[in-house]
């Protein structure tokens, strides 16, 4: 009979200029050694995987970063196996206190020998294209809250108040550029700042717009579509929901996609106590954001919006069918646990979390076969 092929372990420190290396074989008895470090570049990585062809089954591990996936998509091309490894979740031994590139790959290379690793889920390039894009937007959102704070807050600390209730809407403007001041610089600063939220909001009006364009060419808009039947649940929450999870098929179960998403309660216990605490906040804050505010809309009587009725009429049966439970039990409860004396934030979290499940099951229903 042939001998079966030698595992190697590949563990490789990566940083924008080089890629410290280090390379462990299948006995755990055996040494980790260091391959030293090479040049962060394609041709230099090329050669890297040609030296270790031929010395049997190859496994290479990094850890997730700024540098991207472009290292993991050359040696999955190569033909290695490859996984970009969760900083996060990384065992690390009490009492270590010295840290260099060599010895962060050693340590790599015999966790993922040791099979202690948690690898991240890569997306391809279309789709860390989208991803990119929601980031963009989300940036320019958090740019304009920021420009109307400042206005807001100048305003206010000047004595002026607007007597109506909304904001930033065109009589709001109107109200702005009605504001005089006895000193110059004071208008000034108002008007530049008033100048700085209105490139905010083009800027955000913009990726907006691309956004719209761009989702009916992605192989995921049918779940984008399809998740917007569910109150709370818009273009860019669905957006950004499929752009950060990607295939919710790795979730086995929607309990494990809620504590991907920082929703489940934490614990402590030992022996015959038991200790639970808020969310555990771990995971994904951007799909847990935009959760926690679809999830106040369901403070409101359980009915299909005007808006929600064109968008249900499009989708087929099944998905109109969970739409509506959905809605109807997370209304229900909503005001029950109202009713039992619960906060606020603390009924929007608990219905956030339901909703990640019934977003995990139309997404995994409309989702394309790959």
């Amino acid at each position: 009979m042939p001998e079966a092929q030698a595992s190697i372990y590949v563990g490789i420190d990566v940083s924008k200029d080089k890629l410290a290396v280090a390379i462990a074989t299948g006995e755990r008895r055996d040494e980790v050694l260091s391959l030293g470090t090479f040049e962060n570049t394609p041709g230099s990585v090329d050669k890297l995987l040609k030296k270790l062809s031929g010395r049997g089954t190859v496994s290479v591990c990094y850890e997730a970063g700024p540098t991207g996936y472009g290292l993991y998509r050359q040696v999955r091309a190569f033909g290695y196996d490859c996984c970009v490894v969760a900083p996060s979740l990384i065992p690390v031994r009490a009492g270590e206190r010295v840290k260099t590139d060599r010895l962060d790959a050693m340590r790599l290379a015999r966790l993922l020998r040791a099979g202690e690793l948690t690898p991240v889920w890569v997306p391809d390039e279309t789709h860390e294209s989208m991803r990119d894009l929601v980031r963009a937007r989300e940036s320019a959102a958090e740019d304009q809250r920021h420009k109307r704070q400042l206005v807001s807050a100048f305003v206010l600390r000047h004595g002026r108040t607007y007597q109506r209730t909304k904001p930033w809407t065109m009589r709001y403007r109107r109200w702005l550029q009605s504001l005089a001041f006895d000193h110059p610089a004071h208008q000034i600063a108002l008007q530049e700042m008033l100048q700085a939220e209105r490139n905010a909001t083009e800027r955000l009006d913009r990726l907006t717009g691309h956004i719209e364009a761009l989702v009916p060419e992605w192989d995921l808009a049918p779940a984008v579509n399809a998740l917007q039947a569910l109150r709370g649940v818009a273009l860019i929450s669905a957006v950004t929901f499929m752009a950060e999870i990607g295939d919710v098929r790795r979730f086995e179960t929607p309990v494990k996609l809620m504590a991907y998403l920082g929703l489940v309660p934490s614990e402590y216990s030992t022996g015959q106590t038991t200790r639970r605490g808020g969310i555990t906040r771990a995971g994904n804050a951007r799909v847990r954001h935009k959760l926690i505010e679809g999830a106040w809309t369901y403070r409101l009587q359980a009915r299909p919006g005007e808006r929600k009725l064109y968008i249900l009429k499009e989708q087929p049966a099944e998905i109109q069918d969970i739409a509506w439970k959905a809605q109807s039990r997370l209304t229900a409860r909503y005001r029950k646990l109202v009713q039992r004396g619960k906060k606020s934030t603390v009924v929007t979290t608990a219905i956030a979390r339901e909703m990640a499940a019934f977003m995990w099951d139309i997404a995994r229903r409309t989702m394309p076969v790959r």
